[in-house]
């Protein structure tokens, strides 16, 4: 079992949503966040005149997963996330991470079949 988290334009979220179903993932949880990354050290990307830094609004996507969904979950968020044809800064990362273990709370099932 993995978690995926994946920080995207909020204005994406549409498009991961439509390329997520086409891979028959359902499940999905979206938090709202802010932050703001380096921009390949182009410091007006990300500071304010006075030199303070703005976070921008993203989402959070929280997907959990088996194995073999690992991959078409990846590849779906790439082509819902991507702003343009070779991408722009900004777009977002995709974090795989070990999911150790999962609870169903409705029946106390749990590990792959909790998902």
């Amino acid at each position: 079992m993995k978690l995926i988290i994946a920080i995207v334009q909020p204005d994406r979220l549409e498009p991961i949503k439509e390329a997520l179903s086409q891979v028959e993932v359902f499940r999905l949880t979206v938090v709202d966040c802010l932050g703001y990354a380096r921009q390949k050290g182009d410091q007006s990307l990300q500071r304010a005149p006075d030199g303070s830094i703005h976070l921008l609004r993203k989402l959070q996507l929280q997907i959990a997963v088996n194995e073999e969904f690992v991959e078409p979950t990846v590849q779906a968020i790439l082509r819902g996330a991507k702003t343009e044809q070779d991408g722009r800064i900004g777009d977002g990362k995709i974090f795989v991470v070990p999911l150790d273990q999962c609870v169903r709370i409705r029946t106390a099932e749990r590990g792959p079949e909790a998902i």
